[in-house]
């Protein structure tokens, strides 16, 4: 019985180490528009790859639908921002104007990950 509660174990450690740092992700990127909201859900970003245009100051729209703490807050670790989120609403959160790179965001915990691809 012991053992095969330790095969079930390892099969979740295996499964959620999947889901959240090697599964890749299907969204192939969004353009940019001032009405693309990104979902924040069920572990991801909706969609987790934005393409924005280099050199003009842009606002992203957050809505937070997953209550877990995990979610609260989107970071910007490589432009130094963070902005908590509200559940079932949307945040906006307003960038500068950026340099072409990838900028990556994850939640406060880096289980959500997304990139910010500016061109």
């Amino acid at each position: 019985m012991s053992l095969l509660i330790n095969i079930a174990g390892l099969v979740l450690i295996v499964a959620i180490v999947w889901w959240f740092w090697l599964a890749g992700r299907r969204s192939k990127g969004e353009h940019y528009s001032d009405s693309l909201e990104i979902l924040v859900r069920d572990g991801v970003y909706e969609p987790d790859r934005i393409e924005v245009p280099a050199g003009q100051a842009i606002t992203l729209h957050f809505r937070r639908e997953d209550p877990s703490p995990c979610a609260e807050y989107v970071v910007f670790a490589d432009l130094d921002i963070s902005q908590q989120l509200t559940v079932d609403a949307v945040t906006d959160l307003r960038l500068p104007a950026l340099e072409k790179g990838e900028y990556p965001f994850t939640c406060q915990m880096q289980m959500y990950r997304g990139v910010l691809v500016v061109g």
